[in-house]
Order: structure tokens, then C-alpha cells, then sequence
């Protein structure tokens, strides 16, 4: 099956529509990693992941993984590590790190240094943001990802210490449900983060929940509301 071709000058709002779309989570190819065309992704439901001949994949899963911060699942042994490793939770104090130890510690492939500075250059327009583990002084493990309105669009996590990753996205999953965030995008299954309640919804449910999307933006510069 031939894939949508996006040509690198078309306009940045240039995707297919997924309401009546095939199941094929791969949506389109080609296009530039421009902050205009990422958004307009993401507005979407769609995201970059890889490449094929040097050419940008644009996905779009169904089913697709997410996680309603409400419903995040924390063990016993998490919630002990959580109070007693002195662990300490910030947003948005050292970006260009976590996207660096994303790429390098989970080996992510598809990150490379194009990917990377197309995900700076969203975070310096305030639209990508990092969460980040610190224990005695040092990054430990964090995620990052992007945010428009109120819908959190996850991308990737690392973790150099045990459940280091976790206690970041336990503390943010509390945050989101004072800013009334729906749902995290988690993208595509993976068996850690079912572990921790993400589970899966039909693409078309997913593209419902995009509506949030034009909801009110909190003030991300604020930070955390409470001491971590």
C-alpha cells in the first residue's frame, strides 16, 4: 500500500485525514521536522517516528496507549521509594539533558540529532517539555514530550537509577489532574507503562480526546504546584 507523500515545501498543515483512514499506524512519509509542521502533527494525532530512506515516518497507532492520570497504578514498593529514597521531582530545568539521555540510555534510534534540536526548538518556543528525577544533586531519569492546551503528548523516558522515570511520572500525573489534563499520549503499547495503568483506546477515541487540544493552557513556567 502506497503511503501519503508529504512534499518537503507543502504547507505544514499538509496530512492526511485519519477519521476514515486504513489501520495502518504508518500515515504518511516525507516533510521536515519545522516546529509549524510538528504541530500541526501533533494537532493531529499524528507524530514523527524514524525513517525510511531518509524519509520522515508519520505515525498515527490504532490502537493507541495512553494513560489518564488519575488511573496511574503505583505499587506499594513504588510509593516506599517514592517517600523514602530522596528522590527530588522538577519540570523543565534541564530539557536538552533529558532528550540526550533519552537518546543515548534507551538506545532510541529514531532520536537522532535532527529529532532532537526539532524537539529543543519546541521547548524554546514553550511547547515541549521535560520532567526530571534528581537524587543528590544528579539527573537520574525523567521524560519528555509535548503539551498543547491540555493534552500531554508523550515521546520518551530514561532511567539511570531504579524506578527513577516512575517517581517523575507519579509527581506529573499529580500535577496533571490539578491542571485537569485529561490523558497522557503514550503512543504505542509497551509493558512498562501498562504496568503503571496506561491501556488502549480505539484511534478514533484518541482523535476525540484531541478536542483538548484548544483547551487553555496552564502556565508550565510555574512549575510544579507543590514541594517535591
Amino acid at each position: 500500500m502506497s503511503l501519503f507523500y508529504i512534499p518537503r515545501k507543502a504547507p505544514a498543515e499538509t496530512f492526511p485525514p485519519l477519521l476514515h483512514h486504513s489501520s495502518n499506524d504508518v500515515v504518511a512519509i516525507g516533510g521536515d521536522l519545522s516546529t509549524n509542521r510538528l504541530l500541526a502533527a501533533y494537532r493531529r494525532g499524528i507524530f514523527p517516528w524514524d525513517s525510511f530512506n531518509g524519509e520522515i515516518l508519520w505515525w498515527s497507532p490504532d490502537p493507541r496507549l495512553v494513560l489518564f492520570p488519575d488511573q496511574i497504578r503505583i505499587t506499594r514498593s513504588l510509593r516506599k521509594r517514592i517517600n523514602n529514597v530522596g528522590f527530588s521531582v522538577t519540570l523543565d530545568q534541564a530539557f536538552e539533558q533529558v532528550i540526550s539521555q533519552c537518546a543515548v540510555t534507551r538506545e532510541e534510534t529514531w532520536l537522532n540529532l535532527e529529532m532532537q534540536k526539532a524537539y529543543i526548538r519546541l521547548h524554546n518556543k514553550g511547547f515541549a517539555h521535560s520532567v526530571e528525577t534528581w537524587f543528590e544533586g544528579s539527573l537520574v531519569g525523567g521524560f519528555y514530550g509535548v503539551a498543547l492546551g491540555r493534552i500531554f503528548f508523550g515521546e520518551s523516558m530514561f532511567s539511570l537509577m531504579n524506578d527513577a522515570s516512575k517517581v517523575a511520572l507519579v509527581h506529573f500525573c499529580e500535577q496533571l489532574q490539578r491542571w485537569r489534563f485529561p490523558l497522557i499520549d503514550c503512543q504505542v503499547h509497551s509493558s512498562h507503562l501498562e504496568s503503571l495503568g496506561a491501556v488502549e483506546i480505539s484511534r478514533q477515541a484518541f482523535l476525540g480526546e484531541l478536542i483538548n487540544c484548544n483547551a487553555p493552557s496552564p502556565n508550565w513556567s510555574m512549575g510544579f504546584s507543590n514541594v517535591l
